[in-house]
């Protein structure tokens, strides 16, 4: 199954998943609707809703709430971009302007306040305490990575498990939520349910390492964003890691310094560092066996269209340019 064949199976549900955004974005407040809207409308690939939906479908769900709690998870992603954005004072977001760089730091992190309690309004609508829970966890522990990411920036001493805990927080987590919910309303075993949650967890991961691999090689247009934004941030990545530990030593100590420093000013020369010692390959390499660790965790599904396009998405995380 390709991509393409993955968004079709889900396309009809995707329209009513859209819906129920639009629906659910309405506020009195006119400056809620206009933040809320760019950003919800700039794109993006809505890989979490997307993950709701399809393990939904492999559980055989055929009642109504999997659209609303796929709109939930993407209102909660939505939330995390608005601050995250401030937090890195970035400008450039899936190739537009950010919100905050439209709309003013203030306003952006309000607005990702007003989705994220429109979220849990929307949740509580299902009516479901497990459901609830999971969602609940989920925000509170990516907030918690959040933090973890903060205190990592300009630390060049950062180790590859202190990255992958980041990971595992700050992005991973809702990634897996996302996958559990589908598994709760099609009543899956306890079993499968800790399986596809598992695969989540590890679809999740194998999809940030990538991110981060295409600062580095990827195509500005392609990918929405400046490259170097996570050098010139100061964010010690799998590809800065690596060359600090198996670079040249002079490589290493620029590489140190920059993450220290930020900035992007040796970007070119860091850039070179990183492809010459094997940086990307061995990131690539990382990303590939977690997706197959995540593809392996399928096991517990019966064969199905879904089954086939979850396959396909532990593939697309890795192979993808964008």
């Amino acid at each position: 199954m390709s991509i393409e064949q993955v968004r079709a199976l889900i396309a009809d549900d995707m329209h009513a998943v859209d819906d129920a955004i639009r629906r659910n974005l309405f506020s009195d407040v006119v400056l809620v609707r206009q933040i809320a809207e760019y950003i919800i409308n700039s794109g993006g690939k809505r890989l979490r809703p997307s993950l709701v939906l399809l393990t939904a479908g492999a559980f055989g769900y055929q009642g109504p709430h999997h659209f609303d709690l796929a709109a939930v998870v993407e209102f909660i992603h939505t939330a995390t971009l608005l601050h995250d954005d401030v937090v890195d004072e970035s400008d450039l977001r899936r190739g537009r302007q950010t919100a905050n760089h439209l709309f003013g730091n203030a306003a952006s992190v309000l607005v990702g306040d007003f989705l994220y309690s429109r979220a849990f309004q929307m949740m509580v609508q299902v009516g479901s305490m497990r459901i609830q829970e999971v969602l609940a966890d989920a925000t509170n522990v990516i907030a918690e990575g959040e933090v973890l990411q903060l205190m990592n920036i300009h630390n060049a001493d950062v180790a590859e498990g202190d990255y992958m805990q980041v990971i595992k927080f700050k992005t991973a987590k809702l990634f897996e939520a996302a996958t559990r919910l589908g598994a709760i309303l099609g009543g899956a075993t306890a079993e499968q349910e800790a399986a596809i949650a598992e695969y989540g967890m590890l679809l999740g991961t194998a999809f940030q390492i990538v991110d981060d691999v295409l600062d580095y090689e990827g195509d500005a247009e392609e990918i929405g964003k400046n490259l170097g934004d996570d050098l010139a941030e100061g964010k010690p990545t799998l590809p800065l890691i690596y060359t600090m530990l198996n670079g040249k030593a002079d490589q290493a100590a620029l590489v140190r310094r920059a993450i220290e420093q930020g900035g992007r000013e040796e970007f070119q020369t860091i850039l070179q560092a990183v492809r010459d010692c094997g940086a990307l390959e061995y990131a690539h390499a990382r990303a590939k066996a977690v997706a197959e660790e995540a593809a392996a965790k399928l096991t517990v599904l019966a064969p199905s269209q879904y089954k086939d396009a979850l396959l396909e998405l532990a593939s697309f995380a890795v192979k993808r340019r964008s």
